[in-house]
């Protein structure tokens, strides 16, 4: 019930995202520089909320534009109606919807789907992940310097050791690729389809990650805090992987790798 819930919550989010992309709407800005929402994150999340609300009337939801609406102890729902917002606003198709599932406070299925790339990705927990119901797997580099990278960058942040900055400048000296996508979500995807090596982000909130993060573990990835803790999309820090370069890259990001 929870799969087919997903996928109906997540093609009414993806229809919204779709049926506005490319044309004219009303945008405004949060909280710091280039923090946009548009009128299609409102009624993508709308048209979400109320699918999840419709089969399970007394389930959570946790959404990056309506806030916390706190209901039965036991499920709830984080829901990201447009990860990739900058992108959608200037006609860049590396959007999506990312809906993940809690239960009990731990993930347990989640579901990033972009209309425009024609890509649904979607992952149960001990169930393996899949891209348009075909099985998904990660890459099998084993080195750093031999990788792929892709990053973010928070808005707004302060200057401190280690910063997102920092980090990418060690990495890009030693002439490795790190690329930029502007979709938490997809970054995480695109890892577990094995397009790219790793991902890490130094500031995301709970409904950039609680889907993607399932999503690369369920395709034989780790993804872990920027301490190698486990990671829970309720901390802001991530590092996602095909495994095989997990312990390299923390030193990377930790700024140890001699």
């Amino acid at each position: 019930m929870i799969r087919q819930v997903l996928m109906e919550a997540a093609a009414a989010g993806a229809a919204q995202l779709a049926g506005y992309f490319g044309k004219e709407f009303t945008i405004s800005n949060k909280e710091g520089l280039n923090n946009l929402v548009t009128e299609a994150d409102h009624a993508s999340e709308k048209a979400i909320i109320e699918v999840i609300h419709r089969h399970f009337p007394n389930h959570s939801i946790l959404g990056e534009e309506g806030g916390s609406l706190q209901k039965e102890e036991g499920f709830r729902w984080i829901v990201d109606p447009i990860d990739g917002t900058i992108n959608f606003a200037n006609n860049i198709p590396l959007c999506c919807v990312s809906i993940g599932v809690e239960k009990e406070g731990k993930v347990i299925a989640g579901i990033v789907h972009n209309p425009i790339l024609n890509e649904l990705f979607y992952a149960e927990k001990g169930m393996g992940a899949t891209l348009n119901n075909r099985p998904i797997r990660v890459s099998q580099k084993t080195q750093v310097e031999h990788s792929c990278l892709v990053t973010g960058f928070p808005y707004t942040y302060l200057d401190q050791p280690n910063s997102p900055l920092d980090v990418f400048e060690r990495l890009i000296r030693k002439g490795i690729p790190v690329r930029r996508l502007g979709s938490a979500a997809i970054d995480l995807c695109w890892v577990a389809a094995g397009r790219f090596d790793g991902f890490y982000e130094h500031h995301l909130q709970p409904w950039d990650s609680a889907a993607g993060f399932l999503i690369v573990e369920e395709a034989g990835g780790m993804v872990t805090d920027f301490d190698g803790n486990e990671f829970s999309p309720h901390q802001p820090r991530i590092v996602a992987t095909n495994g095989k370069i997990h312990p390299e890259l923390l030193q990377w990001i930790q700024g140890k790798k001699p």
